[in-house]
């Protein structure tokens, strides 16, 4: 049985997402529909907006004899998508079309407002507004929004209540894309798809280490989430031995240092306010009091990555979020104790390359994801009509 037109379209336009300008044959092989099929399914998507018909390929200089064949091609611009990290004190925010090219930035900083339920909503919505203006598009050509917080979130984007901070990480988005669709998600399981490509087919966890840790795990190629979004969530470092807390890297490295203080020389690098700002350039320099901290923070992601391992299997834990640019040394020591420690299996530890992008990225990425599992679902802004002759090719 032939599919409907509506489906045939759906076939077309996955072949478009995946390709560059294609004539009709060239979708007639890939994806085997009929040539009437294909012709008048090209059509349809042209007159939605999702597909531009081109130069005919004599005209682009690739067709030379016989009848000219019309050319097709995804309308990249046709739609953006809109990934948001929302950390608690941070919002960054990228705008991409449809072939995933970034196109429109925004950044906002909540400081110490950033638990304020009314400023935080305001920040996200604002940043969205200025990332859809630097990208020269109008608003209702937004299709997706993803928004990652540092929360657990259910498949319907709802996190647990807990009367506390899971409820300001996600007080509702749902204004955010006007007539589009919002998505909301864990921040780490956005990081995990960010950094899935990199990672092939092993099993790894996505580690956001900033503030607190927070885990994005894919076992055999799967996300996992749990039923209510908990995989990965790490409060249960309360009760694991010489770690103590879901403090990430840079959260204890303030605390370590403060701790420290009356043991830093008036001449350290680690003298004043801001002293952990400069814990690595200080260890590098053989401090021995920043020495000493790395080496806590190393014993500390090494206790964490054999609790991550031992539980899942998992081939490697990638050091992720802004914190993953000058993290090498902890890695390091790190390593050194996995290596004194009795444990299989042991995880590779790496750095993200992603640095502070990782989460926006995932989010584009799962946004992209969203408009291409039904992109008919989804609506353009209206076209201005265009007539598209049934051609040969």
């Amino acid at each position: 049985m032939q599919p409907s037109r509506r489906s045939s379209a759906e076939v077309v336009l996955a072949y478009a997402f995946d390709s560059s300008a294609f004539t009709a044959t060239e979708a007639i092989g890939a994806t085997g529909l009929t040539r009437s099929t294909v012709l008048a399914a090209c059509g349809e998507l042209v007159q939605l907006g999702w597909l531009r018909a081109l130069d005919d390929a004599r005209a682009a200089g690739e067709y030379h004899k016989g009848r000219p064949a019309r050319r097709y091609a995804l309308d990249d611009r046709a739609g953006v998508v809109v990934g948001v990290d929302a950390g608690q004190h941070r919002v960054s925010v990228a705008v991409a079309d449809l072939r995933g090219t970034v196109v429109g930035r925004a950044v906002a900083s909540l400081g110490e407002t950033g638990l304020d339920v009314d400023v935080r909503l305001g920040a996200v919505r604002d940043a969205v507004a200025s990332a859809v203006a630097d990208a020269g598009v109008d608003p209702d050509r937004v299709l997706v929004v993803v928004v990652g917080i540092p929360a657990p979130v259910d498949g319907r984007g709802v996190s647990p209540r807990d009367g506390g901070y899971w409820d300001r990480m996600n007080p509702g988005f749902a204004s955010l894309a006007g007539s589009g669709r919002v998505v909301v998600e864990n921040d780490a399981n956005l990081a995990a798809l960010a950094e899935r490509p990199s990672s092939g087919d092993a099993s790894f966890a996505a580690l956001l280490s900033g503030e607190r840790f927070g885990a994005g795990i894919v076992v055999d190629g799967f996300l996992l989430r749990g039923p209510r979004g908990g995989a990965g969530e790490m409060r249960v470092l309360d009760l694991v031995d010489g770690v103590g807390s879901p403090e990430g890297i840079g959260a204890t490295a303030r605390l370590l240092v403060a701790e420290a203080a009356e043991r830093v020389p008036a001449g350290s690098l680690l003298a004043g306010r801001n002293g952990s700002e400069r814990l690595f350039e200080a260890a590098a320099l053989g401090d021995p009091v920043a020495v000493e901290v790395v080496d806590r923070l190393g014993d500390r992601l090494a206790r964490v990555s054999v609790l991550l391992a031992s539980l899942l299997d998992i081939d490697r834990v990638v050091v992720a979020g802004a914190i993953a640019d000058a993290v090498g040394p902890v890695l390091e020591r790190a390593r050194v104790h996995l290596a004194g420690w009795d444990y299989d299996p042991v995880p590779e530890l790496v750095a993200s390359r992603l640095g502070a992008d990782v989460v926006v990225l995932g989010a584009v990425a799962r946004a992209l994801d969203e408009v291409r599992s039904e992109p008919l679902a989804l609506s353009l802004p209206v076209p201005p009509v265009v007539s598209v002759p049934l051609a040969a090719g």
